[in-house]
């Protein structure tokens, strides 16, 4: 192909049971002018060799690499920041997600809205299913603007859901494959948001996200992985996490407009002192999170030092 409208990327390893459905997906999108780039981090040629079924539908659509083994985060910002993947579009992709037929369609109809110079992120919620298909109901609904502010203490939306431009993509170029992050799709959200871009928050899922026991990172809604979150955050986890994110947008500093600089100060300023600055530089940054409850959570870590 040419220069494709969409580089689909998809970070990969072991486990093909799930695969071939969701590139049936894939390949059944009402956008056809897709490429699709995966980068396997399997130790096996497990997963290339799942593709061979598939050769006829992906004939010259599809090109599979070594993976860099450094992790999930490492795998799919080396695929982001490819200098030989070229695309008006770009779209993260699971391997064991089962698409809607539109959901490229959907992203790029708001994608497309924006000009091309504007840094701009489509993302949004998922329809939870279980390991046979069986849905098991939708992520969380975020109502709150997406902002920096937002991003500087909450992801929104999974890597999965992601589709952004060319603009928001030199960001990430920019940053480089290297930054020790927690996670690309949160990064990303802080990349665009805290560079003048634009972000589309979407209440309507596109994409069925499979939970099983494989998943690297499954959907984090169950009372159990919330405890769990709880108790990484109170034992310094949350801030291991700042503290990647916030060395990362360092690279970026030049990029960040005036009033990301701004609350991205306070919010370091209140990080290094004690209680009473600390509330205070929390509350100048302005930073929340979507819910009252995540608020509230968020106000706590702050009072006891763990942000």
């Amino acid at each position: 192909m040419t220069r494709p409208d969409v580089a689909i990327l998809m970070g990969t390893y072991e486990g093909p049971e799930f695969f071939g459905r969701q590139l049936e997906s894939i390949i059944a999108q009402t956008v056809t002018g897709w490429k699709l780039w995966i980068s396997d981090d399997s130790s096996s040629t497990v997963m290339r060799d799942a593709l061979r079924d598939y050769a006829g539908a992906l004939s010259g659509r599809v090109q599979c690499d070594a993976g860099p083994k450094g992790g999930f985060v490492a795998n799919f910002l080396h695929l982001a920041c490819r200098a030989d993947i070229d695309a008006r579009y770009f779209a993260f992709a699971d391997q064991d997600d089962i698409w809607d037929a539109d959901k490229l369609e959907r992203a790029l109809a708001w994608l497309e809205t924006v000009p091309e110079s504007v840094p701009a992120l489509y993302c949004g919620r998922v329809r939870l299913v279980d390991r046979d298909g069986r849905e098991l109901g939708l992520s969380p609904l975020f109502a709150r603007p997406p902002a920096f502010r937002n991003a500087l203490v909450q992801s929104i939306a999974g890597g999965n859901t992601m589709v952004f431009n060319a603009a928001a993509r030199r960001l990430l170029m920019k940053a480089g494959a290297d930054v020790d992050v927690a996670v690309h799709d949160w990064w990303i959200y802080l990349v665009v948001s805290g560079c003048g871009g634009v972000v589309r928050y979407d209440a309507c899922p596109s994409l069925s996200y499979r939970q099983h026991e494989g998943n690297v990172i499954g959907g984090n809604f169950t009372w159990g992985a919330m405890a769990s979150r709880v108790l990484r955050a109170l034992g310094g986890g949350q801030q291991k996490w700042h503290d990647g994110n916030l060395r990362a947008l360092a690279r970026l500093s030049d990029s960040l407009t005036p009033d990301s600089r701004a609350c991205l100060s306070a919010f370091e300023e209140g990080r290094g002192r004690w209680l009473v600055p600390r509330v205070m530089g929390f509350l100048r940054a302005g930073v929340y999170r979507q819910t009252w409850r995540g608020s509230l959570s968020l106000f706590a870590l702050a009072l006891l030092g763990r942000l």
